[in-house]
């Protein structure tokens, strides 16, 4: 793959328009809290309506094709997710509250705002992409949050007895699959399994809204990075390292061992390889938890995937040719 033009197709286009949300945000044009209403256009509409229109046009036979990647979406990403909490929970001043931040942020790719918006210059418009940020979005979303939530509530009761409602360890789960950006996707492949026919003149109504997913996030993205402090520490670092490196590492080495279809592993790579997730930073302002640090860690991760980004795609080209593990 021509490394150029994932720079100037994918990278570029991103540095310029986050960098627009990023000093709209430091002028005072946007806020905080209009980032929030940006990111919800994005994840209720705008993201359910790329995914759907994307995969219900995909075959029975490409989600088939996609089981392995399901899995091994699951299994990379989890894992991942759960060493970051371990590994934080081991240092003598972080609490449990604090390494399940740290997990929901560098244990988490930031697939619903940048998924498109990367994926689709370097791999096309097709919906075997869409197929991937709808995986690892369910995974992150339906998966991920609901343990880093519960993992985060467990120590603050076990910190302050009471001070955390005794809820269904199952809410959690039910209220991310209750959002659009978890239910479409489902819908959509329950659509394709059944073999229901898609009339093409319903796309444009989907393709309308859809249009503004990747680049509503991405200004988002830009103006969120604007409204938080950004402090350089050890922790920030280690959760740059194993958001950037461990991860796709990780994915790149499971797709392998497991002869992975091989343009399903590039993509997965790149997703893997994405910033933090920026839901994370959202849940430690809430609960008022890790906020500095996990903060600082996703704001280094952005500035290093300019760069890690095409490494990664460079380092799957090169395993692939060279039939590392095969």
């Amino acid at each position: 793959m021509n490394l150029s033009h994932v720079i100037l197709y994918a990278i570029v286009p991103i540095i310029v328009v986050m960098l627009a949300g990023y000093l709209s945000g430091k002028k005072g044009i946007f806020t905080g809290d209009d980032a929030k209403k940006f990111n919800k256009v994005v994840l209720d509409y705008a993201l359910p309506a790329a995914l759907f229109v994307s995969i219900v046009q995909a075959t029975r036979e490409d989600l088939v094709k996609d089981i392995k990647l399901t899995l091994i979406s699951t299994v990379g990403i989890m894992a991942c997710f759960m060493t970051v909490y371990f590994v934080f929970r081991m240092f003598k001043k972080n609490t449990g509250a604090d390494a399940a931040v740290s997990a929901l942020i560098s244990g988490s790719p930031t697939i619903g705002f940048l998924g498109f918006a990367v994926l689709e210059p370097i791999f096309g418009t097709s919906p075997s992409v869409a197929l991937v940020v709808a995986i690892v979005g369910i995974v992150v979303n339906a998966i991920g949050i609901p343990v880093g939530l519960s993992l985060m509530n467990a120590s603050l009761e076990k910190q302050n007895p009471g001070s955390t409602k005794h809820e269904s360890a199952w809410k959690p789960v039910i209220h991310a699959l209750e959002q659009p950006v978890a239910w479409a996707p489902i819908l959509a492949v329950v659509w394709v399994v059944v073999g229901i026919p898609w009339p093409a003149y319903l796309s444009p109504s989907f393709d309308l809204i859809a249009k503004a997913n990747a680049s509503m996030a991405v200004f988002s993205a830009g103006i969120t990075l604007a409204a938080i402090k950004f402090t350089v520490n050890w922790q920030a670092v280690l959760g740059s390292i194993f958001k950037m490196i461990m991860m796709p590492a990780v994915i790149l080495i499971l797709g392998l061992l497991f002869h992975m279809d091989p343009l399903n592993l590039k993509m997965l790579v790149v997703a893997a390889a994405l910033p933090p997730a920026f839901s994370g930073i959202i849940i430690a302002d809430e609960y008022n938890t890790y906020v500095a640090t996990g903060t600082s860690s996703l704001t280094l991760s952005v500035i290093l995937f300019i760069g890690f980004c095409p490494l990664w795609i460079w380092l799957t080209d090169a395993a692939l040719r060279s039939g590392f593990l095969c």
